[in-house]
């Protein structure tokens, strides 16, 4: 055997996905780290994609989420090509029955009713499903007079309900009128990506918008936008960061301050007692 061939039998095998490129800054990343800080690049605060269940445990206490509606799927009205197996692709994907999971859960310990989109079933598209799980979710928040919380990672309207789809956004507003006319609080927090038909709906409707730094939000995508109107956009244009100084947007935060904060607007909103330390200040 020769030397070179006993110098690669005692190389260590690394695992696949050890390590990996930062999408913003290229910096290399240790997986491990990254997982362990709430999918945040540890140099530059990129904001990689959180998974429904994942976004769940950052924002409530530890086993206070209870799910409603959890086995509802959508049929096949138009009985579009392959809609069915691109469902079934995406339940094995993520482990999900839908683009969005709904339920009652604390926040520092007060009691919201939450639902969390998850971009990794069908792009987080908004279909008769989806809308029917939020509207629930709203008139349950109605009905108990909780406060609501939406978090939206979103394509859009699902292109395979087609007009089905696009009558959630109707249904979902409706609902959320209905819950402004009760008096009951609504926050949103729009995460990247925002945008379609869920951006002109339900995700902008809120008492109180939040989103993630450098989120993209919006109806059409800016390559759309350019190709229509064939101007130069602005730089940064669509970013959270644009919409709120643009006064679309309430708030811009940082994904480790976020339970802290939307804790913080619901005691103010539902004027609840200040907790911790400001109480004494």
């Amino acid at each position: 055997m020769s030397i070179l061939s006993r110098i690669r039998r005692r190389r260590p095998v690394i695992p696949d996905g050890l390590w990996m490129k930062c999408q913003s800054c290229e910096e290399i990343i240790y997986t491990k780290t990254l997982y362990e800080g709430n999918k945040l690049c540890p140099k530059c605060g990129y904001h990689y994609p959180l998974s429904a269940r994942e976004r769940i445990a950052l924002l409530c206490d530890e086993g206070s989420f209870v799910e409603r509606d959890a086995y509802l799927i959508p049929l096949d009205p138009l009985q579009f090509p392959e809609y069915l197996d691109k469902q079934e692709k995406s339940r094995s994907k993520t482990k999900e029955y839908e683009a969005v999971v709904t339920g009652v859960g604390r926040i520092e310990g007060i009691a919201t009713a939450i639902g969390v989109m998850d971009f990794g079933y069908i792009g987080g598209t908004m279909g008769s499903v989806v809308g029917e799980k939020v509207t629930r979710l709203i008139e349950h928040a109605c009905t108990e007079r909780l406060p609501l919380l939406v978090v939206s990672a979103s394509g859009g309207v699902r292109m395979q309900e087609s007009i089905i789809g696009l009558m959630q956004m109707a249904k979902t507003s409706a609902a959320l009128y209905r819950l402004r006319q009760a008096r009951v609080p609504y926050i949103s927090l729009l995460t990247n990506p925002t945008t379609g038909g869920t951006t002109a709906s339900y995700a902008s409707l809120g008492d109180v918008n939040i989103a993630e730094p450098k989120a993209l939000i919006c109806f059409a995508g800016p390559r759309v936008i350019k190709q229509t109107i064939r101007q130069e956009l602005p730089e940064g244009f669509q970013t959270a960061e644009f919409l709120l100084e643009h006064g679309l947007l309430d708030m811009v935060v940082p994904r480790p301050e976020l339970k802290a904060t939307i804790a913080r607007l619901l005691r103010y909103l539902l004027n609840l007692p200040v907790a911790g330390p400001e109480a004494a200040a």
